[in-house]
């Protein structure tokens, strides 16, 4: 028996003026483990007069990992924190009870052409954490865990699995890996993985029993236990997952959360603006039109 419960194909969406894959939520899967978003961005060629800008928008009661292929990000948020963000590294940004931050092309590279290829991803927190003070985060490339397995190149990105650590400070147990080969390789780690776990499929293709799966594909496994499968030659995949947590999370807008109550409070100090400001940025991201009146 196949124990592929679910394959998610990415749909379009937008980030600002950027069109992004988007994988989670989905109707049929709201979350994998504490995962509770996840955009595949690009790879977008941007010419001289073309630039990602996301201004000032807000979020609560998660984790926000970026992680690049291709290009640059400028971050900036209401902490004071101002750090780009280059291929290979990690920008981890911890919302808890309100952070506002913005997403731009670096200035040095906006009047030339340039590549934007990557993923952008949330956590929930746990609901003892949810409220917790806001952080950020930034893991070079050399400190992310990198090893080789019967010739697949594994990167932890976040978490903990394989006996390895990453150096992001996640708040419940996760793991989220990135594979690569050259060759066609067959991989067997399921027995090491835990809680609920999916496969995205970036570039190539796997096979499992019997069943081929190729690039923009999510597989979310019936169990952590993912099949041992065959990763075609030139293929990129990551896995990931973790414990789920045993409440529901509530998704609206940027705002995750455990209570409605605590979406309204977000919604309504959005409103308001008295979210803390991002110094040096006087845009920001309404409140979406449609749902100004909304009530959960």
């Amino acid at each position: 028996m196949s124990n592929i419960k679910l394959i998610i194909e990415e749909r379009p969406s937008n980030i600002g003026n950027f069109m992004v894959g988007r994988l989670l939520p989905f109707r049929e899967k709201r979350m994998v483990g504490p995962f509770a978003f996840i955009d595949h961005m690009g790879p977008t060629c941007m010419s001289d007069y073309e630039n990602l800008d996301v201004p000032p928008h807000p979020h609560i009661g998660l984790s926000t990992l970026t992680y690049l292929f291709e290009g640059s990000i400028m971050h900036k948020d209401s902490l004071g924190t101002e750090m780009e963000i280059k291929p290979g590294q990690i920008n981890w940004m911890t919302a808890g009870k309100g952070i506002v931050h913005s997403e731009r092309t670096p200035q040095y590279l906006r009047n030339s052409d340039k590549m934007l290829h990557g993923l952008q991803i949330w956590v929930a927190l746990p609901k003892d954490l949810e409220e917790m003070e806001p952080s950020f985060f930034h893991v070079q490339e050399k400190e992310i865990p990198e090893w080789k397995l019967d010739n697949v190149s594994f990167k932890l990105i976040a978490g903990e699995v394989l006996g390895k650590k990453s150096a992001v400070p996640v708040y419940s147990p996760l793991y989220l890996l990135e594979l690569k080969s050259t060759t066609r390789q067959t991989v067997t780690i399921g027995d090491h993985l835990f809680g609920e776990s999916g496969l995205y499929i970036l570039e190539g293709s796997i096979e499992s029993e019997g069943n081929v799966f190729g690039p923009k594909q999510l597989l979310i496994a019936k169990d952590s236990k993912l099949c041992t499968f065959e990763m075609a030659e030139n293929t990129t995949i990551y896995i990931f997952g973790g414990e789920p947590f045993p409440e529901e999370r509530i998704i609206y807008w940027n705002f995750v959360a455990s209570s409605k109550e605590l979406i309204e409070k977000a919604k309504e100090k959005w409103l308001a603006q008295t979210f803390d400001k991002v110094p040096g940025e006087n845009e920001f991201v309404p409140l979406p039109e449609q749902n100004k009146n909304f009530r959960l």
